[in-house]
């Protein structure tokens, strides 16, 4: 036995066994490099000796290894390492430690599981087994025992490839071939030893649904034998009949995974995974219920369902043949199985009897059934990855007619074929169809046009029915530019989205932001207007207007705004007042101080240059500050005295007159400095139209 300090590869270092079958077992183990705990499954001993065996094993574990789903336990690494007691190469492989129980473990507890949950995981498994599928590998062994739920609820599909590999295995292993599986979840092309496809695995995840709804497998017998008989010759009972609760389109959806024909089961994993999507989201099933199935011919003993264990059943020596079941070897691969219980040599006696009429029984049919020459029979060409046009041009040529469906699927193969049946490989007779099905790319929707209105919670909710998903749902504020179409929206309330509504895009993976209103608006910039323009483009704004007029001493101000509080782009709340100053012309008659200072400050009626500048906006400012600022441009400047009720404004100009623009360079601009009041004065209304603040004296400065 391999010590726990044993390290496999140079960086896994096994700890302890944590389950062992009849073909492998499984080390909780730590890779040293990354620090993180993995688990390392190791092939048998014995079972490695076969050269042919270690290669395809090597293979499929490559294979798995290409297995990137959340639904599929991650493959890490692949490798061999001599055994230290035989020298004998042993392949392992590295994959993830995952914590929870197996679906076995929660069937074999006293909790029923809600149909719904069984509907959920199953779609689970399904998700797994499309991903395998499309890399050709068929899992051959779906069943509870290999199904994962961790503590989080996601379901986690085990021993991808294992199965594979066993089935490919030459005849050193047993000297028929060998059919691998275990009996209670065994499709009945795996029961006679035929080739199998992806749909063998659609019929094992129905048993698997079957028994999360009725608490047991669809078939129950006193051997594995008796049991893979029943896969073949008998149809399961409704699972309604088991439990009255189940609807009949739940028994719709079992029925059809667990036809016989594999032409009238779901044909594929998605398939199956979008009936059982319109089942729980309550809508009609495409699944028929079969017609009532015929009474099974003998009363079997249940099985002990304590085992689940992995069988191999050995099947004719032409694997092409209808042969019926053979021999039970025994052999397990599901990790923690236990060994099944003995049997009464009378049960094994009958079990050997009943095995041999069936090969009788195949043997028969193979002779009567079997094609009359291989003239007739082609092999299927492989046109998965090619154009619909160059697969249908393979196909005729070599002999077969040409059915088309279509999927939605990955962006990377649009128009290309991503299966076919038969699949590649297979013998078929010359002139039978061969179905392929075109990726039309993935599935698009349409952004809902009526989230424009609704709240963001709406709003998410419309986008998730719309298959949508909710982690890409994100909200912003709502731009002015946005917002300004939907003035009457209220707070929270969506605007639109990006990308914009009635968009055509795809849901599972297109990120979308929703613009909420902010129930605010922006100030808008009514400088140099009317009053009537002004009050237009405020009131348009979703706010109010007040006003006053103030004199001033250019003509071209007359009548126009020169100041608005608050100023351009501010934001205020719905219905806030955005207060306007009036220019309204008079000519400034000197006062007496500006007649005496008259040689050291220019009068306002002092001719100005001809040149215009800008004139800087100087309120809010302090008032040396401003008078410097307004010298430095070029101006004269007339202080007057303003009363303020705010002792913050007491010394800071609180107007100006021009208040901006231009003006001639050396003309005079008139500011008015803040002087702190006892009380302060009431606020203008819009109908006044009086002179400026009262002014207790007018001075140069």
């Amino acid at each position: 036995m391999t010590q726990p300090d044993t390290i496999l590869g140079g960086r896994y270092k096994l700890d302890e066994v944590i389950g062992r079958g009849g073909m492998a077992e499984v080390w909780r183990a730590v890779d040293v490099r990354l620090g993180r705990e993995v688990a390392v499954k190791r092939l048998r001993v014995d079972l490695a000796t076969d050269p042919t065996f270690q290669a395809r094993f090597r293979r499929e574990a490559q294979s798995a290894a290409g297995l990137n789903h959340p639904n599929i336990v991650s493959t890490y690494d692949t490798g061999e390492e001599p055994d230290e007691k035989t020298g004998i190469a042993v392949p392992w492989i590295v994959m993830e430690l995952v914590e929870g129980h197996t679906l076995r473990d929660l069937l074999r507890s006293d909790d029923p599981i809600p149909p719904e949950k069984a509907f959920e995981w199953t779609q689970g498994v399904l998700d797994a087994l499309g991903t395998s599928h499309r890399a050709g590998i068929i899992h051959r062994d779906i069943k509870p025992a290999n199904v994962m739920l961790t503590p989080s609820g996601r379901v986690k599909v085990m021993d991808f490839g294992i199965a594979r590999a066993v089935a490919d295995t030459s005849a050193t292993m047993t000297q028929t071939a060998a059919v691998i599986g275990t009996a209670q979840y065994l499709s009945p092309e795996q029961a006679r030893g035929e080739t199998v496809d992806n749909r063998s695995d659609i019929y094992s995840a129905g048993c698997l649904l079957y028994e999360l709804l009725c608490g047991r497998p669809p078939f129950v017998g006193d051997s594995p034998v008796s049991v893979a008989y029943q896969h073949v010759r008998e149809a399961p009972v409704p699972p309604s009949t088991l439990d009255p609760k189940l609807t009949p389109q739940m028994d719709a959806i079992v029925l059809k995974s667990l036809a016989k024909d594999p032409a009238q089961r779901y044909q594929d994993a998605r398939e199956m995974r979008d009936d059982i999507a319109r089942l729980l989201a309550g809508q009609q099933v495409q699944a028929a219920v079969p017609a009532a199935p015929v009474a099974p011919t003998a009363v079997t003993t249940p099985l002990d369902q304590s085992s689940g264990a992995t069988t191999v059943v050995a099947a004719s020596a032409s694997s092409a043949s209808p042969a019926g079941v053979g021999t039970l070897t025994g052999e397990q691969d599901a990790i923690m199985d236990e060994e099944p219980k003995k049997r009464s040599p009378i049960a094994w006696i009958l079990a050997l009897l009943l095995a041999a009429l069936l090969a009788i029984g195949g043997i028969s049919a193979y002779v009567y059934l079997r094609p009359t020459s291989n003239a007739d029979m082609a092999t299927v060409p492989t046109v998965i990855g090619q154009t619909e046009q160059g697969a249908s041009a393979q196909l005729t040529t070599a002999g077969f007619r040409v059915e088309t469906t279509h999927t939605y699927g990955e962006e990377d193969t649009v128009n290309q074929v991503v299966d076919q049946n038969p699949l590649a490989g297979k013998e078929a007779p010359k002139g039978s169809a061969v179905t392929i099905t075109i990726n039309d790319g993935p599935k698009t929707n349409k952004i809902p046009t009526n989230i424009v209105g609704m709240t963001t919670d709406d709003a998410r909710k419309a986008l998730v029915e719309a298959g949508f998903v909710t982690k890409n749902i994100t909200v912003q504020d709502a731009s002015w530019e946005q917002e300004k179409e939907h003035l009457d929206f209220k707070a929270g309330q969506v605007v639109t989205s990006n990308p914009a509504p009635g968009a055509d895009v795809v849901p599972a993976t297109q990120k979308v932001v929703l613009y909420e209103a902010t129930g605010t608006s922006r100030v808008p910039n009514v400088m140099d207007q009317t009053l009537e323009e002004a009050t237009a483009a405020v009131e348009g704004a979703g706010l109010t207007v007040t006003s006053e007029t103030r004199t001033v001493t250019q003509p071209s101000q007359d009548g126009r705004v020169i100041e608005q509080q608050p100023e351009e782009n501010a934001k205020l709340d719905r219905g806030q007042p955005v207060h306007v100053v009036i220019g309204k012309y008079a000519t400034p008659a000197p006062t007496q101080t500006q007649t005496q200072t008259a040689t050291a400050t220019p009068s306002a009626t002092e001719t100005p240059s001809a040149e215009e500048v800008d004139v800087p906006k100087v309120t809010n400012k302090p008032r040396d500050a401003a008078i410097s600022e307004l010298k430095a441009a070029g101006f004269h400047v007339l202080t007057t005295d303003a009363s303020v009720s705010d002792p913050n404004l007491d010394g800071m100009v609180v107007d100006q007159s021009p208040a901006g623009g231009k003006a001639a360079k050396g003309s005079t601009v008139t500011i008015g400095v803040g002087q702190a009041a006892a009380a302060p004065s009431p606020a203008p209304s819009r109908e006044q139209s009086s002179a400026a603040p009262s002014t207790t004296a007018s001075k140069p400065a």
